[in-house]
């Protein structure tokens, strides 16, 4: 489950540049995609729990939650229109170092030298990636950057709502609250989209993107969570840039030069050394177990 989890985020990067280059523009898919999955998502958890009910008080962490996913998918989508799937994919590498920032200013653990030592060279590992120059496009550089730090300041929001809710309807009320604002952003670009022209391996990406990385990676991962511990877990996270690059260089021909790969190396150190970080911190704190499952 952990393995195919993780397998199936990293394709989705090459997917989403593949169908952005071959018609989709980058708002509607977003907002197409998002719509369909949580219809699914949201049938799936009410058939398996009868209720979305939360407690009024958590309503502002379930709109913290939603806005930061709004503007993590704005972020995703117009990176991935401007600039490599590879180059996305190894920004998005460093988002558990962000994570591990955003927790230690929120209070949630404490970090020391070792974190800082770490998130050092991930953030070197990050600036040899976006000055790499293959790209061609630092706008996109620059918001592949804003969506690791998205995705990490999201990551750390849902944590309380993890520890009170199921991750399934927290998921699904997240997933709904997100959509409204990237529905109305995205309605100009939707009305002018037009789908006469694509051909069925735009419509299988469009598919793959929807039940693969939004809706089926929600179920794996946190059955694998609740039969291996999220330490374990967590673990694999770390290979799915390496898989995300390898799929955007073997399907879609890109290339990487030496700094990129520079960069690769120095941001899968840094989060090596997180990890460890984070795994001497687990044994002597049970308790940030809970953390771990959003992290």
């Amino acid at each position: 489950m952990l393995a195919g989890t993780v397998l199936l985020w990293a394709l989705n990067v090459t997917v989403t540049r593949y169908v952005l280059v071959h018609g989709f523009r980058p708002l509607a898919y977003a907002t197409t995609r998002y719509f369909a999955a949580t219809a699914l998502f949201v049938g799936f958890t009410w058939r398996r729990e009868r209720t979305f009910r939360i407690r009024l008080a958590d309503g502002k962490l379930v709109a913290l939650a939603g806005l930061l996913l709004f503007a993590n998918q704005i972020c995703f989508v117009t990176s991935i229109h401007l600039t490599n799937a590879s180059t996305v994919a190894l920004m998005l590498g460093a988002a558990p170092v962000f994570a591990a920032l955003f927790a230690g200013a929120a209070g949630l653990e404490r970090v020391g030298a070792s974190f800082w030592a770490a998130a050092a060279i991930a953030f070197a590992g990050v600036g040899l990636v976006a000055g790499s120059g293959v790209s061609g496009d630092v706008g996109g550089d620059l918001l592949a950057i804003a969506t690791a730090v998205t995705w990490a300041g999201y990551s750390v929001s849902i944590v309380p709502l993890m520890r009170r809710y199921s991750p399934f309807r927290v998921s699904a009320l997240v997933l709904a609250v997100g959509w409204v604002p990237l529905a109305l952003v995205s309605a100009p670009e939707l009305a002018a989209q037009g789908y006469g022209g694509f051909g069925w391996t735009v419509w299988l990406g469009f598919g793959y993107a929807v039940v693969g990385p939004l809706f089926l990676t929600n179920i794996l991962w946190f059955t694998a969570i609740a039969r291996v511990g999220p330490s374990r877990a967590t673990l694999f996270t770390t290979i799915q840039p390496f898989f995300a690059v390898l799929f955007a260089v073997v399907l879609l021909s890109e290339a990487l030069d030496r700094f990129e790969l520079a960069g690769a190396a120095a941001i899968a150190a840094g989060i090596a050394l997180e990890r460890l970080r984070w795994g001497r911190r687990r044994r002597t704190s049970p308790e940030l177990a809970e953390t771990d499952v959003a992290l």
